[in-house]
């Protein structure tokens, strides 16, 4: 398509805007009212045309106190300027001689702190929907020229930023290729969140676990690139997407490294137990109330047995009723507002819950065993993680009601299985463990002290495995002793 072509296309929308610049060179002006609404600069554009009537339009660019002025030459060109809010400038009657003055205001609401990834303490900052916004609190945190943003344009219709980010010579060559492939064979009309690139892009689409990283931190971003992971920022999204990841990674948090580490490594190791509980704990209830009650203490059973006596039904459908009243309150409260939503939570868990075990419907047993594993599926950092979580339990409790701890065993190897055959852009899902990288356990499931991460993890293959040296650092505080 030719920008003649281009101009009487966008020419049926009432927003776009053709006007002469009032010169003796016939230049004209075109933009979108409604992107183009940097109007100080636009007037200033203008008066700078006026009483500079004798440059011509390949040399005006150079003379305007405005960066990255581009020469339009094709109706591409020229279609996707004028959709970033770009100010073109040219000769009707030279159509292949037009420049674009990036004048677009970009409204949008200011960084504040995190929503979703909440810190107790570290840096407050998150992620917005401005692409340059998000590059700015990237870089301000890795501060070398190493660090390259390749940016490209993705989506048929939406031609919206993606911004690839990497360490030039910390990333593993093939990481970057690869990630440049998979983005290279997109083909898709709209992009408006990272999570539709994850899709396209991610090893294996049909598994319940994600298999790249999402996050709202800028600070665990700049983490993961001086690592040797690569990122991709996608412009309208306030979420970055990290990878390659492994699940171990899905259950740590960027608080982990702010705490000494004793209590970082505590804190670890209570979140990844309690995702194991509420996965577990309600097929568990199943197993034992119908096919293993000897396992259960005499005590322990009379208890659940006189819990039990007036309800009228098998244990798997009073489970079943109590998990997904669990999982409506907690969409319920999602959706509707702030305010609202917590007292929803609050005040329906409370009530129905009482009502439930007072109508015999649930035994108040379960209603405990219920409630701590709602409770223990919110200690998990990441939202995506999360939400699979609530998925599995629902295979474990099915399998726990036909064949009891078989049941179990039977979902958890296959789980297992599944695991095992995941990966994230090319490397092991289930790293350190499988395949086995014993000096890479310093922080999977424990966290230990920072002098013991003196080098980056081996499976990510980067050029500079070496992140400080230690002995340099025994010297300097050997140093400040004698001083």
């Amino acid at each position: 398509m030719d920008i003649q072509t281009t101009i009487a296309t966008l020419s049926k929308s009432a927003d776009f805007v053709v006007d002469k610049t009032h010169s003796n060179q016939s230049l004209r002006y075109y933009y979108l009212s409604s992107l183009m609404r940097d109007k100080h600069s636009f007037h200033k554009v203008i008066e700078y045309i006026k009483t500079n009537k004798h440059v011509p339009i390949e040399e005006l660019g150079a003379h305007l106190p405005i960066e990255r002025v581009e020469s339009v030459h094709t109706g591409e060109e020229f279609s996707t300027q004028i959709m970033r809010g770009a100010l073109l400038i040219g000769n009707p009657d030279k159509l292949n001689s037009f420049i674009a003055l990036p004048l677009k205001k970009h409204d949008g609401r200011e960084v504040t702190i995190t929503e979703n990834e909440y810190t107790v303490a570290g840096p407050k900052e998150g992620l917005i929907e401005d692409l340059d916004v998000n590059l700015n609190l990237i870089r301000k945190r890795i501060a070398v020229p190493e660090l390259i943003v390749d940016e490209m344009t993705v989506g048929r219709l939406s031609k919206s930023r993606l911004a690839m980010i990497y360490i030039e010579d910390v990333a593993d060559n093939q990481l970057v290729q690869t990630v440049k492939q998979r983005l290279a064979d997109m083909d898709y009309d709209e992009f408006v969140d990272i999570t539709q690139v994850s899709q396209l892009i991610t090893d294996n689409p049909n598994s319940p676990f994600a298999q790249l990283l999402e996050t709202e931190r800028p600070d665990r971003v700049a983490s993961s690139i001086t690592e040797g992971k690569v990122v991709l920022v996608l412009d309208g999204s306030p979420l970055a997407l990290i990878g390659p990841t492994n699940l171990i990674e899905f259950f740590s948090s960027p608080d982990d490294y702010y705490d000494q580490w004793p209590v970082g490594m505590f804190i670890r190791l209570l979140r990844i137990c309690a995702v194991i509980f509420s996965v577990i704990a309600t097929s568990f209830y199943i197993a034992i109330t119908t096919f293993h009650h000897e396992l259960i203490p005499d005590d322990l059973l009379i208890t659940m047995v006189a819990t039990r006596i007036e309800v009228p039904y098998p244990p798997i459908v009073e489970v079943l009723i109590l998990e997904l009243t669990i999982e409506l309150l907690r969409e319920a409260g999602a959706r509707l507002p702030e305010r609202i939503g917590q007292t929803i939570g609050i005040v329906g868990g409370i009530v129905i819950g009482t009502a439930i075990v007072e109508a015999s419907l649930a035994s108040s047993v379960l209603l405990i065993i219920v409630a701590l594993t709602a409770l223990a599926s919110f200690t998990t950092p990441i939202y995506q993680m999360g939400n699979t979580i609530r998925l599995l339990r629902f295979p474990f409790i099915l399998l726990a009601q036909l064949y009891g701890f078989i049941g179990i065993s039977i979902c958890l190897l296959l789980c297992i299985y599944h695991l095992l055959t995941l990966k994230s852009f090319g490397h092991p899902y289930l790293t350190p463990v499988y395949p086995l990288r014993i000096k890479d356990f310093k922080d999977s499931f424990f966290r230990l002290p920072i002098w013991f991460q003196g080098k980056r993890p081996e499976t990510l293959r980067t050029k500079k495995q070496d992140r400080f040296t230690r002995h340099k650092k025994v010297k300097a505080k050997q140093d400040i002793e004698e001083l």
